[in-house]
């Protein structure tokens, strides 16, 4: 089969490719290599059934690279939920303008069907704990908000133009090729200063993690329901997560630990429930859908943040 992934160098986007390619499929890569690296797909390039195309998904006709093309993973994206704040532009640009020229080339080209990921921010302050498929979306960041009306017009595609979809709410996404996020984060301040550790918000922020290779397997496993449920849903949501959170706080105290720090750098809070303006301080995704599938995550957060760690300092 002949697949296009979008966001292929990023960092889940390249596990991604690693999998379409193990299986033997045709990968075409589309990537602005903004927030990816050549490196993640460097293992790829001179392979008969890859391509890479480093290309904005916003300037220029990316309608050519759809040819042939019969499934769709659609990975580009601002993935800095923070950014919202100072740039109000860059979501409505980077996620809800490039998922619709995305949308418009599967359209002109007949591509019928198309793989996305969001978020849990969709889900925004959710009062109920863990968070199923269908509790009501209301984000309160300008990225959840971005992510469902991507959501909204890959739904409105499918039943225009007899698409079939299938939308992954990711809780957090960790692991070997992140480059952004709080172990990232955390590991980068330590190395700049071992004294002491800046931790936005009072650290409880609590959530679930979820490690890379955990939510590969997962997102595959949801596709396994396409041979029974295509015929019948145009849109398939799976929430991806584990059953379990650990705070930020604690993330911290892993890095610490992993990283060997004598003494151990003294923690300063920036204060307040929420490391900025739209952060959600508690987390958990309601992932039983895919549970009832035969899928379960090999590591708990804890386990997940841990291994992550290890992965970013080696």
């Amino acid at each position: 089969m002949k697949i296009l992934v979008t966001g292929g160098a990023g960092f889940i986007g390249s596990h991604v490719v690693d999998r379409l390619i193990d299986a033997g499929h045709e990968v075409v890569v589309l990537d602005d290599l903004s927030s990816g690296y050549e490196k993640f797909i460097e293992p790829h390039v001179d392979k008969e059934n890859f391509q890479f195309h480093k290309i904005n998904l916003l300037h220029g006709d990316i309608t050519v690279f759809f040819e042939g093309v019969e499934e769709v993973w659609h990975l580009a994206a601002n993935p800095e939920v923070r950014i919202g704040v100072e740039n109000t532009r860059v979501h409505l640009e980077q996620n809800v303008v490039a998922t619709y020229n995305v949308l418009e080339a599967m359209r002109t080209k007949e591509v019928r069907r198309i793989i996305f990921t969001s978020t849990s921010t969709v889900y925004g302050e959710a009062d109920k704990l863990p968070t199923p498929e269908d509790y009501p979306t209301q984000p309160i960041s300008l990225y959840g908000a971005s992510k469902l009306t991507c959501e909204a017009f890959i739904g409105a595609y499918c039943h225009t133009f007899e698409m079939h979809a299938w939308i992954y709410r990711f809780a957090n996404v960790i692991g070997r090729r992140s480059s952004h996020g709080v172990i990232y984060d955390f590991i980068n301040k330590i190395r700049s200063n071992s004294r002491e550790l800046e931790i936005l918000g009072d650290g409880n922020q609590t959530k679930s993690y979820i490690y890379v290779d955990d939510c590969i397997e997962a997102m595959f496993a949801g596709l396994k329901a396409k041979a029974n449920e295509e015929a019948k849903n145009r849109v398939n949501i799976f929430n991806i997560g584990t059953d379990d959170m650990i705070s930020v706080k604690r993330i911290a105290e892993i890095v610490c630990e992993e990283m060997h720090t004598s003494p151990k750098p003294e923690f300063k809070f920036t204060g307040g429930k929420r490391g900025w303006k739209g952060d959600v301080p508690i987390m958990l995704l309601d992932a039983s859908k895919l549970n009832k599938m035969g899928y379960k995550p090999r590591y708990n957060s804890e386990e997940a943040v841990r291994k992550a760690t290890r992965d970013l300092l080696s």
